[in-house]
């Protein structure tokens, strides 16, 4: 008993350190950046107000849980803003290896009862094929968009993003799990970008 909540509590203390990371969004009213664990928070929450528009298949349980668990990695890797001029190491090769070995040292704090199924959820979000993880995927990319709207540009000014930019980087990966929450997206985000020209 002693030995398994010591390592409960080692993955708890450390998954705190992820409120130290900070992301290139900041809150919707502008003031400062979020870090990973308000954008993990805030994502579950959007799972559980959005969940009308998941596909009927989705299990909205498991697409919180991945969302919960998703980001932990950036303990070690940091947040990689899919807009910055590393843009492209989003994704990359490099930085799945990282996360990887990020995921490995992390969830390896856990008891391997809770390890493994944690781990489990954390691929399945990252390989974005299950149905859970596409609209999981989506949710992941909502988030900031509604962040840049609410706050006057936020990340696009800093970045200099482009129409063009946004649909190909996160237009696509939202409306393969939300379509129609893209759909209502896309005109508010035209209307910024009209008005920003």
């Amino acid at each position: 008993m002693t030995a398994r909540l010591d390592a409960q509590f080692a993955f708890l203390n450390e998954a705190d350190r992820l409120k130290s990371v900070l992301r290139a969004t900041t809150l919707v009213d502008g003031s400062r950046p979020e870090n990973s664990g308000e954008h993990s928070w805030h994502l579950a929450l959007y799972a559980m107000v959005l969940a009308d528009q998941a596909a009927p298949d989705v299990d909205i349980t498991r697409v919180i849980k991945m969302l919960i668990l998703h980001d932990l990695v950036e303990i070690d890797v940091g947040d990689v803003p899919i807009h910055s001029a590393n843009g492209q190491a989003h994704g990359s090769a490099d930085v799945q290896v990282a996360e990887s070995r990020a995921a490995d040292r992390i969830f390896g704090l856990l008891p391997p009862d809770l390890a493994t199924p944690f781990r489990a959820l954390w691929d399945e979000f990252e390989a974005a094929q299950t149905s859970d993880a596409i609209f999981a995927k989506s949710l992941d990319r909502v988030q900031p968009v509604m962040a840049n709207l609410q706050s006057g540009g936020g990340t696009w000014i800093t970045y200099d993003v482009t129409e063009e930019q946004l649909h190909s980087r996160v237009g696509v990966k939202i409306a393969r799990g939300a379509p129609k929450l893209w759909d209502w997206i896309a005109a508010k985000c035209a209307l910024y970008f009209r008005r920003s020209v």
